[in-house]
């Protein structure tokens, strides 16, 4: 994350931060402001969000104890004249630090933006004293603190507010763009609404994407498409089920083509999406999860987020699937494992695809452990595998090929010879599935 493609806006910001820390404050403050900035970036809200209006907590003026309880303002009173002049002499300090950046009549663009706050300030005042609630800022946008639902905003009931937008407030960018497909590029300066598709043309898209889909469109221009659809979600703040739709639908699009970086971003966002409450397949995609989870072998994290799972979610039969798969795994048990993989529901197989050679092989060792000779087409049965002669190119691949008793007889009629071909098998496993290699892990 270079600041090189770092807003304007931002970089005047932190270099205002930067200028307000104190010896006392600065280890804080740095650690509090690289936060925001990565949220900000992982959110991908670098250039959506209004960083003039942004405060840091650690550079906030602290307020004695006693002078504000659950949000109600009370008068403060300065008991010592030495106090009073020295939080005067500090403010004083600050104005002037920031005065030439702020007074600079050449800079017309910091000019703007400062007239902007100044509305925006005018605005919350007086919105914050006809409801006499406090009004708190996060990003640079104003919420109520005194109800948590949009009936309790300040703009619940101005015409133009978007009840998709969580939180809607006067400055969200709504778009203007009537172009049903746009590829995506990513920002490089703040967007603008004519470069950004409004809510009933996105709606138009995604149909449009998914009849492409259906008539086998190449993958690539998908992806971007949809890249470009979730990227006009983002800056309008449009957080509702079809957006959840959006990334449901690109995540199974890339799970099918095994594009696990997208599948991956896709995911990520749904946790999130999910977390909020808003309705989706959550079941069908807390089996990914777990089958991910179980791709890379992170067994703290797995144990983790299955003790999280509530029973409901545990009864769907999606989460019940991951989890027989799990327990398969964790207990030996190839032949179940096998038969799970031959019959996941929905999508699951395409992750299982990720790993079930690596199981195949440490089923393979078990088994030439525990035989003296095995026939190739038991081999392609227990082994989930279409043929036998699919069977022979996976011992191929793992230099057991040509360990066989008949190596001449039909892929049918070969009989493997355990106990040469053991030894290969064990060697071959460290040196191909030692580490994992999980694409677009997030």
């Amino acid at each position: 994350m270079s600041s090189e493609s770092w807003p304007q806006q931002l970089k005047d910001w932190v270099a205002k931060c930067l200028g307000q820390m104190t010896d006392s404050n600065k280890e804080e403050a740095q650690a509090e402001l690289r936060q925001v900035i990565s949220d900000a970036f992982v959110n991908r809200t670098l250039w959506t969000t209004d960083w003039d209006g942004v405060q840091l907590q650690s550079l906030t003026p602290k307020v004695p104890v006693g002078l504000a309880t659950n949000g109600l303002k009370r008068k403060m009173h300065d008991h010592s004249t030495g106090t009073h002049e020295k939080k005067k002499k500090k403010q004083s300090q600050i104005t002037k630090s920031a005065a030439p950046a702020a007074l600079d009549p050449s800079d017309q663009a910091a000019l703007h933006r400062r007239a902007q706050r100044f509305q925006r300030e005018h605005e919350i005042e007086r919105q914050k004293n006809a409801h006499g609630g406090h009004i708190a800022h996060a990003h640079g946008r104003a919420y109520s603190s005194f109800e948590p639902s949009r009936s309790g905003t300040p703009y619940a009931d101005d015409p133009e507010a978007d009840p998709n937008v969580p939180n809607w407030d006067r400055y969200t960018i709504v778009g203007t763009n009537q172009e049903i497909f746009k590829d995506y590029l990513r920002l490089t300066s703040e967007p603008r609404p004519e470069q950004i598709r409004p809510y009933d043309v996105l709606q138009k898209t995604l149909t449009e994407l998914k009849k492409r889909w259906r008539e086998k469109a190449q993958y690539n221009w998908i992806c971007s498409q949809f890249k470009s659809l979730r990227q006009d979600l983002t800056v309008q703040r449009i957080k509702n089920e079809f957006t959840v739709m959006v990334y449901e639908i690109h995540a199974r699009m890339a799970l099918e083509v095994g594009d696990m970086v997208e599948y991956n971003q896709c995911q990520a966002m749904l946790k999130n999406l999910y977390d909020l409450g808003i309705q989706g397949k959550a079941e069908e995609f807390t089996a990914y999860r777990i089958l991910m989870l179980i791709h890379g072998r992170n067994r703290s994290d797995l144990n983790l987020y299955v003790g999280q799972l509530t029973p409901q979610m545990k009864a769907s039969p999606y989460v019940r699937h991951a989890l027989a798969v799990q327990r398969a795994m964790s207990t030996g048990n190839y032949h179940a494992l096998f038969d799970l993989y031959l019959n996941a529901p929905n999508m699951g197989a395409y992750i299982m695809d990720h790993f079930i050679d690596r199981e195949r092989a440490r089923a393979l060792i078990i088994m030439s452990k525990a035989y003296m000779t095995l026939r190739l087409s038991f081999i392609s049965t227990e082994l989930a595998f279409d043929n036998a002669t699919q069977a022979k190119e996976f011992l191929d691949q793992h230099r057991a090929g040509t360990l066989f008793k008949n190596p001449n007889s039909a892929d049918e009629e070969k009989i493997l010879d355990c106990k040469a071909a053991h030894a290969t098998l064990v060697q071959i496993f460290e040196e191909k599935y030692r580490k994992v290699q999980i694409k677009g892990a997030v």
